[in-house]
Order: structure tokens, then sequence, then C-alpha cells
């Protein structure tokens, strides 16, 4: 055997599909016991994951004071979670490939609770950074795996249904864990704040383990750097992946930035409010938790790439009307921006499962990497942009970041993927 004719059968064998795939019957199916058990398990995971990595967000202005840091380092406690995330997709994804899914999921989840309570007993900021990105890089096992074991446990008919659930889990817990630590700082502290939110991420992960069931589907494949490269390689040659991966890097950097700084803006005068009440805005995720379903049911009808245009639009809409000073118009346009953000990763994580043909984990571990690469890089520009220019200038910053996402979003439609 030559060597290219090698080359093609290592590549067909490191990368080949289930053969049961096409028969829908060996799937969970919508309303069956398993299909509870998974949806239940998987939201608790996805509240549990966003609430341990957001939950310092609505008090950064306290960091800022207490460890005397300016609102572009106070960031970097949420910038350097997520962008350890990333970095740990791009293992994490290939490890659950050959290791299994529920395994890595598991022990991911544990690992992030008991780094966050750690993160709580913290006296120096460099200890708190060295937490927060062991935290990030420990939930890159969560983030990476869960829409693989989606993708390859439902039924292909509901998996964007499914995927919509899951990330109504994660809006969920994005707000649970604002809510949480903005009130609780208010009465207590934001260690103690802090605390309670790993508390409650180590009972998710005790639950999650318990009813979450074993993969059916899952096939081992090699971690060897050759298949890894060769997978890697295929994922980027796709058409449609690459532009997907782009998407996830321009919307999450958008939502991350005005999530960031908006609790700069109304705990100043002239809003003056409160750390509680700042923290009580995070009820605007409620919004995702609707529309991240209801997207990914209307794909079905309408087709991914026309939803995806449209919720994108959605977020400008709503980004442009905080530029009103009134807080009644700045509170609904963060409820459309965030239900038109949940809606387009709803739709845009979905795809990367049905659109990688080969070595799924992998191809879901390259769109986190560039989701959560784009919360860290844009997250921390945007304090440059608060510093020079307030809100006007974080709102001529995601516009552009949300343009470019239309962009992209057009190019997918017109290629017809």
């Amino acid at each position: 055997m030559n060597r290219s004719t090698h080359a093609v059968t290592l590549e067909e064998s490191v990368n080949r599909i289930p053969s049961d795939y096409s028969n829908a019957s060996a799937y969970i199916n919508r309303g069956s016991p398993q299909f509870m058990r998974v949806t239940l398990a998987l939201f608790s995971a996805g509240l549990a994951t966003f609430a341990l990595l957001y939950c310092v967000q609505p008090i950064l202005p306290v960091l800022s004071h207490e460890f005397g840091v300016s609102p572009a380092s106070s960031s970097i406690s949420l910038s350097i979670s997520t962008g350890f995330l990333a970095l740990g997709m791009l293992f994490t994804g290939p490890l659950s490939d050959a290791l299994g899914r529920k395994s890595v999921m598991v022990t991911s989840l544990m690992l992030a609770a008991i780094f966050s309570l750690l993160s709580s007993t913290m006296t120096s900021w460099h200890g708190i950074l060295l937490m927060r990105a062991l935290t990030g890089l420990s939930l890159s096992g969560v983030a990476a795996v869960g829409m693989t074991y989606l993708s390859e446990e439902m039924n292909p008919a509901v998996v964007a249904f499914s995927m919509g659930l899951y990330i109504s889990g994660n809006s969920i817990g994005g707000m649970s864990g604002r809510l949480l630590s903005g009130v609780i700082t208010d009465y207590s502290s934001w260690r103690v704040a802090v605390a309670v939110i790993g508390c409650f991420a180590l009972a998710s992960a005790v639950m999650f383990w318990k009813i979450l069931p074993d993969s059916r589907h899952f096939r081992p494949a090699s971690l060897k750097p050759r298949s890894l490269a060769i997978n890697f390689r295929l994922h980027w040659r796709d058409s449609g992946l690459p532009l997907l991966f782009a998407e996830g890097f321009l919307l999450m950097g958008s939502f991350v930035t005005l999530f960031n700084y908006i609790g700069y803006r109304l705990l100043a005068p002239p809003y003056s409010l409160s750390q509680a009440v700042v923290g009580l805005l995070s009820v605007v995720y409620l919004t995702g938790s609707w529309s991240s379903p209801k997207a990914g049911a209307m794909t079905a009808k309408y087709g991914r790439s026309p939803v995806l245009l449209v919720s994108t639009l959605v977020m400008l809409s709503g980004l442009l009307i905080t530029l009103f000073s009134s807080v009644w118009l700045i509170l609904p346009g963060m409820m459309l921006f965030t239900a038109g953000f949940f809606a387009a990763h709803s739709v845009a994580s979905g795809w990367i499962g049905m659109r990688a043909r080969r070595a799924k984990g992998q191809a879901s571990s390259l769109y986190l990497f560039s989701y959560y690469l784009g919360s860290s890089v844009a997250g921390t520009l945007g304090g440059v942009f608060w510093h020079s220019f307030g809100w006007s200038g974080i709102t001529v910053f995601i516009s552009a970041m949300l343009l470019l996402s239309i962009l992209v979003g057009s190019r997918l439609h017109n290629k017809k993927l």
C-alpha cells in the first residue's frame, strides 16, 4: 500500500459514522423517559456551568473597588475564565471522543465547583485570577461535550429542539449566577455569593452523574496526533463550519461586552442603582430561555440561516434601544438583545452537530473555542471603548461585531448550507 492510499484509509477509519445513524428508532425520542432524564440532567449542568462562569459579572465594580483595579482589569476575572475555557475545549472535546461523554462532563463539573469554592477564600487579586482560570478550564469539559452528547443520542428530528432546551438551561444559569451574586453581595459579601453558587454547582454535578443516561452511540476515536490533525483539517476545509466558528466569536463577543459594562453604567449617576437591582436585571435572561427552544423549533419551518439572520437583527435592534437614557427603555433593549443572542446561538450550535459528519466532539470544541475566545477578547477590549467613549463607544463596538455577524450569516444563507 502506498503512502497516499494509507492516508485515505486512515482518514476514513478514524472518522467513520456509526452505522445506525439513519435508524431514528435507535435514538432517544421526545416524550420518552430517557428524553426527560437527558433534558433535566443537561439543563441542570448548563445552569450550573453558566452560574459558575458568569457569577462575577455583576460584581465587577465591587472587585474593582476591593482590589483597586480598573474596570478593564476587573473584567479579566471573567475573561480569564472564558479564555481558559476556550483553550480547554481544544483538548476536552477530543478527550471525550476517546474516553466517553458522561465521564468527562461529570469530572469537569465537580472540579469547577471545587475551584469556585476555593476562589471565595482568595485574598489576593492574582489568587482570584488563578482560581477563575482553573474554573474556566474545568468547565470546558461540560460546555464542549454537552452539545456532542445531544447530537449523538437524540433522534435527529428533535436535536434542534433539545439543543434549544439545553441552551435555555445555560441562559437561566447565567441569570441565576448574576442574580444571586448581585443580591447576596449587596446584603452580605461577594465571597459568600461565590461560595453559595459553588455549593449549588457541586450538588448539580452529583445529580447530573446520577440521572444522565450512559451513551449508547458513542464510538471511541483515536487520540493520536495524526488522527486529530486529520479531523482538524477536515473541519476547517468544510464550506460551512469555519463560518459558524466566526459566528460564535462575534455573537458571544457582543453579548459579553454588553453585560460586562452595563453594570458600570447603571451603578453610576444619574442612575445610581444598587448592586442588588443591577443583579436583578439578570432576569432578562429569561427571554433567552424562551427564545432558544423557539428558535430551534423554527429552524424546521424556515431553515437555519434565515432564523440566524433574524435573531442577529433582533440583537442589533435591542442594542440600539439601550442608547436611550431611560431605564424603562434600556431594560426592554436588554431583553431584545438577550432573546436574539440565545436564539442565534441555539441555531449556530445545533448546526455544528448536524454539519460535522465526523469527530463531532472536536467540531463542537472548535465552535466553542471561537465562542469563548470572542468572550475573552471582546469582553476585555470593550473596557477600552467604555473608558474612552462611555456607552456610545460600547454601542459602536458591539454594532460593528453584529454587522460582521450578519455578513457571515448572509454567506451561510447564500451557500444554502
